[in-house]
């Protein structure tokens, strides 16, 4: 367990939004509580300071963690971009990138359905985060080797996997 989540009380679960609010202020991260249904966050990660969403959906019981790592695609390198996500998304088993299509914009999402009480605890919320920061910087560099470096998103996917490998 983080030293920074030991201030949160481990056999509590709480509603989604309140439980994220809780994890980040353990950690320090200033937080941005956008309604009752949305939490904000700018964690850092191996490569930039990604932009983390809690989005509660109550009506569904699931919450949408989005996670942006300030990755724009131009026009021109969008087909190479969707190719490159594809072959990304291949590798996943949780969650998944996408590209909105106002503004070209890369992101990390994943849907967690929470059952009829709603509740999420703190080892979920955790693994949630986590998963998400450590998915986004295992594959930005085969973004930036796309999108400003020319490769191919079969050499861009190689290389990044190939670097990920060497820094364990």
């Amino acid at each position: 367990m983080n030293t920074g989540t030991q201030m949160i009380e481990e056999s509590h679960d709480a509603a989604p939004v309140e439980m994220l609010a809780a994890l980040f202020e353990a950690h320090g991260w200033a937080t941005e509580q956008v309604g009752e249904e949305e939490v904000c966050v700018e964690i850092p990660g191996a490569w930039t300071a990604y932009q983390v969403r809690g989005i509660w959906r109550t009506e569904d019981k699931v919450l949408q963690i989005l996670c942006l790592p300030d990755i724009r695609v131009a026009e021109g390198k969008r087909g190479e971009a969707q190719e490159l996500l594809s072959r990304i998304n291949e590798q996943l088993w949780l969650g998944h990138f996408d590209m909105w299509s106002q503004g070209g914009i890369i992101l990390y999402r994943h849907g967690l359905m929470l059952g009829d009480d709603g509740m999420l605890s703190l080892d979920m919320a955790q693994l949630a985060i986590d998963t998400a920061i450590a998915e986004c910087d295992r594959f930005y560099p085969a973004f930036q080797f796309v999108l400003w470096g020319d490769k191919s998103p079969v050499d861009a996917l190689d290389a990044a996997l190939v670097d990920a490998a060497g820094e364990a």
